[in-house]
């Protein structure tokens, strides 16, 4: 059975794609193809709380880029 990433116990980093999307990801995983870390690495409350601060428009990059 694989491990279960929500708990709130574990380490998290937070990754941003090509579309500056936010994720939470577990720490002890690689990251995978596509992605980037950003942010700190700390507990899931720590990342949810610097992602609300600092993803505040949550519209993908390239459907702003075509409102300008």
């Amino acid at each position: 059975m694989g491990q279960n990433w929500s708990l709130d116990g574990d380490e998290f980093k937070i990754l941003v794609n090509e579309e500056e999307q936010h994720s939470l990801w577990p720490s002890a995983q690689p990251i995978p193809d596509g992605w980037k870390q950003t942010g700190p690495t700390g507990s899931k409350q720590e990342c949810l709380d610097w992602i609300k601060q600092n993803w505040t428009d949550i519209t993908p990059l390239s459907v702003r880029a075509t409102r300008h």
